[in-house]
């Protein structure tokens, strides 16, 4: 099997894989934040509030990513003219639409990937005895003193293992990223099966391996941070 590619300067590898970690770490961050507001507006005892982020997950996670992820290039930036960049003088307008597609790929994440960060946190939420949150009521506490002090820690601890599962999920779904131009392992790994067809089960394999390199360690860190910080009933 001839892995000649992998010497090749004309494929960067590695930088390629380190794109794809920092799609993964920034859309991640912004997930969870993301969910977890969404998260307590769906337990909140504000009814518009409780409708708005219900409509809003049950709309975004049934949309393809693909499609999310497109709408980003060709909606928000293309017709809305959202700029997430900043275009200077002298640079290389290249350089700029990298950012930019970067930008707006892990914008599309974060909008994909929260619903789903949600709704574990909101299954972790109802894994908390309501008595709890009724006796920290009882003593004046604010809903968002409740949320915040009581419930949340508590629900966290609870979804560890399947916030595991929705970050190794994004990981794989940054592939998506290379619908609209930015440099990650798929769009890498297109570039050498159309350049080195012959190469194909190579290709396959180091592109594979690459992401197993980055998903398996994930699961095997949440799995053992779940049993540690498990909830005890």
């Amino acid at each position: 099997m001839d892995f000649s590619f992998l010497t090749d300067p004309r494929y960067d590898i590695l930088g390629a894989f380190w794109m794809t970690v920092q799609l993964t770490f920034w859309s991640a961050i912004g997930s969870f934040i993301l969910g977890v507001i969404l998260a307590a507006m769906r337990v909140s005892p504000v009814p518009l509030m409780r409708s708005f982020a219900g409509g809003f997950v049950n709309i975004v996670r049934n949309i393809p990513l693909t499609l999310i992820i497109i709408m980003m290039s060709q909606v928000v930036a293309n017709q809305l003219g959202l700029r997430l960049a900043v275009r200077e003088a002298g640079v290389n307008p290249q350089a700029f639409l990298n950012s930019q597609n970067f930008r707006l790929a892990v914008l599309g994440f974060i909008i994909y990937t929260s619903t789903f960060v949600c709704e574990a946190i909101r299954s972790g939420i109802n894994t908390v005895p309501p008595g709890q949150a009724e006796a920290a009521r009882a003593i004046g506490l604010k809903f968002t003193q409740v949320l915040g002090i009581v419930v949340l820690p508590q629900a966290i601890r609870a979804v560890i293992a399947p916030l595991g599962s929705v970050l190794i999920a994004l990981t794989k779904n940054t592939t998506v990223a290379s619908a609209i131009g930015v440099a990650e392992a798929a769009l890498l790994m297109n570039t050498l099966l159309e350049n080195e067809a012959d190469k194909f089960t190579a290709v396959f394999l180091v592109i594979a391996a690459g992401f197993i390199v980055l998903t398996l360690p994930t699961g095997l860190i949440f799995g053992a941070v779940a049993n540690k910080y498990q909830v005890k009933r």
